[in-house]
């Protein structure tokens, strides 16, 4: 495992900690098909959030959330609609989350983000 998976692994683990005592009930980590990976899917009351976790450790030119570009959007829109497909999850209100993880700045530095794009 590189240094950056590495990072990344523990950027979502903090995540995961994060989104459990902020009321989240984990349902799924690192759902993987032929299309990408879902870091985690968890509901936020009775919402189905799709969360990509970004992980930094240190301070550069965009902050973590600043990552998600409109590509890797369009690539999450695509795999929660094969996800709800493949679970057969219908009548279901769905949001994208994205949460920060800034390994530099210690326990201030995660942060969420609720509906961070369509």
């Amino acid at each position: 495992m590189d240094n950056r998976q590495q990072m990344g692994k523990i950027g979502e683990e903090i995540a995961v900690d994060f989104l459990k005592k902020s009321g989240y009930k984990i349902v799924e980590r690192n759902f993987r098909c032929n299309l990408g990976e879902i870091d985690i899917i968890a509901l936020d009351k009775n919402i189905l959030a799709f969360v990509e976790v970004r992980t930094k450790n240190s301070s550069s030119f965009c902050t973590p959330q600043e990552t998600v570009n409109f590509s890797k959007q369009k690539k999450l829109h695509k795999l929660s609609l094969y996800y709800l497909m493949k679970k057969q999850i219908k009548n279901t209100d769905c949001r994208f989350d994205v949460v920060a993880v800034d390994l530099s700045r210690g326990k201030n530095g995660i942060e969420i983000f609720k509906n961070a794009f369509w």
